[in-house]
């Protein structure tokens, strides 16, 4: 038997929208802070990164 579960209370619907606020706020920040791909990094050779790193 599948136990139905009660509908979220006003209290939780709030919490779970402040949760998604949040997390969108902190993609949001993240996708601001990361810089274009090209300026962090290079392609490198693997047997020229081997020689480079001795």
């Amino acid at each position: 038997m599948s136990e139905d579960r009660p509908a979220p209370s006003r209290g939780e619907r709030i919490q779970r929208a402040e949760q998604e606020a949040a997390k969108r706020r902190i993609l949001e920040l993240a996708a601001a802070e990361r810089g274009p791909a090209e300026d962090v990094s290079r392609v490198v050779r693997v047997d020229r990164w081997r020689r480079e790193r001795g």
